[in-house]
């Protein structure tokens, strides 16, 4: 009886490779799953299953986990404004994570003797899945044939075409990830420390000119519309914005980042939601929170957003920091305006019945009502008042 082996599933070069290989060079009852985590129609999920029938999966199994990803990950980025570097929204990182325990749970359902993922050894995704498969499922093999093996794309494709199956080169030559939190591109121009990608290579085409204002609305830190559109979940809410913004060809970025296992590596990527709301719910947030609010927030957001990067979703103390970044969301609830023009935006401002730049307690720069001009007299004496003591204990130190 041949051993399972629970392999994740794209329907991309590096899966269909494993399929084959698997099945036929390894001998194993290869069950596959795509977990779709917002980058895959109905259509195409589809033709993801046509296809790992066609090379010859035992069974292939699809979860729908763009709400589940969005609850149990991307809402906790939003809340901390995360962007890895100052620049990339861990669109990939992300939805790896939620992919992976997803394999996991089908993993033990399964009863699988092996798992698998077709990560290369050369970036970030091989010890992210790795990682989850470890922990939740110890004592199950873990099988890596892209890695294992070294294989080139060229290789790859060659290889295919041997078995009787034909995958589309050119478009193998670039690797995309798309999912509900943006979509990365990598391909031979970000192999090397110069280099932007074609304009062909990006999924969304630039089609929109002109400028477009819009109106993102916020409730305890989730989007929930946009414009005048209402959704029953911010998951969707993303989606239509995406619709929208993604022809402008706003967020488009080459991201250069420090890898798990120690180098240096470039990506392509295109996320014009994510960095839409992410930019507009900041915007939000520093007019409603306090500046110790918003300190501590950085702080902490900073290290999730690289803990998750790195794979440990699973460790107690992300549960910890998301306790506090939702509690940090009471009052982060209001719209915000957001001019659209072709690859770039503008944020132009917000209204929020919680906005601490209200005009009662005065004007930044003109007036104020709350304090008069005596007060920050005193003031200004007491809170610099050690330093003073400081500077005169070392000035006469010095005599």
């Amino acid at each position: 009886m041949s051993k399972k082996v629970v392999l994740g599933f794209s329907g991309g070069l590096d899966t269909s490779f494993c399929v084959k290989y698997l099945s036929e060079d390894k001998g194993y009852e290869v069950h596959s799953i795509i977990v779709n985590t917002g980058g895959f129609s109905e259509e195409e999920l589809k033709q993801v299953e046509a296809h790992a029938y066609k090379l010859g999966v035992k069974t292939h199994t699809t979860i729908n986990a763009v709400k589940d990803y969005y609850d149990r990950i991307i809402r906790y980025l939003v809340y901390g404004n995360v962007l890895k570097n100052n620049t990339y929204p861990l669109s990939v990182s992300a939805e790896r994570l939620s992919q992976a325990l997803h394999i996991a749970q089908h993993s033990l359902a399964l009863k699988a003797d092996a798992v698998a993922h077709g990560s290369t050894g050369a970036g970030n995704d091989q010890v992210r899945f790795d990682m989850i498969f470890h922990i939740m499922i110890p004592g199950v093999e873990i099988i890596t044939p892209i890695r294992d093996l070294k294989l080139s794309r060229e290789e790859e494709i060659s290889y295919l075409k041997e078995k009787g199956v034909e995958m589309n080169a050119e478009k193998a030559m670039y690797s995309i990830n798309k999912g509900l939190w943006g979509t990365s591109v990598g391909g031979k121009e970000t192999l090397s420390s110069k280099g932007m990608l074609p304009e062909s290579a990006w999924p969304t085409q630039v089609t929109k000119t002109g400028n477009e204002e819009i109106k993102l609305g916020f409730i305890k830190g989730e989007l929930t519309a946009v414009n005048d559109k209402k959704f029953p979940h911010p998951s969707e809410a993303i989606q239509y914005l995406q619709t929208i913004a993604g022809p402008y060809g706003i967020g488009r970025d080459v991201h250069v980042g420090d890898t798990i296992i120690g180098i240096k590596g470039r990506v392509g990527f295109e996320a014009a939601a994510p960095m839409l709301i992410l930019k507009a719910h900041h915007a939000l947030e520093k007019h409603v929170l306090t500046k110790w609010q918003l300190q501590w927030k950085d702080q902490l957001a900073q290290f999730y957003g690289n803990w998750l990067h790195e794979g440990q979703i699973l460790d107690p103390v992300m549960r910890d920091i998301e306790s506090f970044l939702e509690n940090s969301q009471q009052n982060v609830t209001g719209e915000v305006f957001i001019q659209l023009m072709p690859y770039r935006f503008q944020v132009i401002g917000i209204d929020s019945a919680f906005d601490l730049m209200n005009s009662k307690f005065g004007k930044y720069g003109e007036m104020n009502s709350g304090f008069t001009g005596e007060d920050v007299r005193g003031f200004s004496k007491i809170f610099g008042n050690q330093v003073a003591i400081w500077n005169k204990v070392n000035n006469k130190a010095g005599e």
